[in-house]
């Protein structure tokens, strides 16, 4: 198998268009800052951006003008307060959302992966959210004729998915929480996956249950460390908690949020640049202390 590693400027180039529906997942962690960062720089437009908490990534890329609609389940600054770039596009009619509960999300990239029509889910019984989101129906089971909610597959033209490691030949493998980036992934007709380090396949081999995608479902793989700050990844580093608290000063301030913009995405030519202006003390201070989990052995046969 050739090698699926490209630069992050190439991968974005090649498969985000303006108009697509964009999924970046990833929960509390191995969220895509970079890949986001550098979408922002390309200057795509009009993107549907789907994903279960938005938070600063979709506040960013909605405050440089990406989007056209928000496809989500929790929208906000966690542990903060409230996202003011996409609260401001809303409010003035720029921004169409489409909003389901974390069960719904999750239920239809599940429905996306498994290329089925739609989900049944119990969860919206005795909610109102379906008067917000006609997408949101009832069906009669063909089996006793009891109606339940469904809600219907999302399958975005380009997932992409933040991860510790991947070989050359696209084999992606995470560890810590990983939310719903596998489905977000198959579910998608394009996958680029970010990751903190590349490693020979033997890594992969002899590790196998950390293997979140197989090679045969990514489309690119490219190598970028520190990639998700300010949100953490698993081993490598912690979540800048700073940023998110300072985050809400800036997002309330469109021309504060515009040279924020300007400085930290739109004036670097790539990560390692924003890494370079974080500076070694603000990286070393997020390296965290080695915890190595214990060994498996899977034995092999003679």
């Amino acid at each position: 198998m050739s090698s699926k590693v490209v630069s992050l400027r190439e991968a974005i180039a090649a498969h985000v268009h303006d108009g697509d529906t964009v999924a970046i997942e990833g929960f509390t962690h191995l969220i895509g800052f970079a890949a986001a960062h550098e979408v922002i720089r390309q200057g795509r437009r009009d993107l549907i951006l789907a994903r279960l908490t938005p938070d600063l990534v979709y506040d960013q890329m909605v405050a440089a003008g990406c989007a056209s609609k928000l496809v989500f389940s929790w929208l906000g600054n966690p542990g903060v307060g409230s996202l003011h770039a996409i609260r401001r596009a809303i409010e003035a009619g720029e921004l169409e959302i489409e909003e389901y509960s974390h069960h719904g999300m999750v239920a239809r990239y599940a429905a996306g992966a498994s290329h089925l029509p739609f989900f049944p889910l119990r969860s919206y019984d005795g909610s109102d959210l379906a008067a917000a989101n006609p997408l949101i129906r009832r069906v009669s089971s063909p089996y006793d004729g009891e109606e339940i909610a469904v809600v219907p597959p999302l399958n975005p033209d380009v997932t992409i998915i933040h991860a510790q490691r991947a070989d050359a030949d696209g084999n992606v493998q995470a560890w810590g929480i990983v939310g719903v980036q596998r489905d977000a992934a198959l579910a998608a007709r394009r996958v680029i996956a970010v990751v903190e380090e590349l490693v020979d396949s033997s890594v992969i081999r002899d590790d196998p249950d950390r293997t979140l995608l197989p090679g045969t479902v990514v489309d690119a793989v490219c190598v970028e460390p520190f990639g998700a700050h300010p949100s953490f990844a698993q081993g490598h580093y912690d979540r800048d908690n700073g940023v998110y608290r300072d985050w809400d000063a800036i997002s309330r301030d469109p021309s504060r949020l515009a040279a924020w913009l300007d400085e930290w995405v739109r004036s670097l030519d790539g990560r390692a640049a924003y890494v370079d202006r974080l500076g070694p003390a603000k990286v070393d201070a997020l390296r965290p202390d080695p915890r190595p989990s214990g060994s498996v052995d899977y034995g092999s046969y003679r």
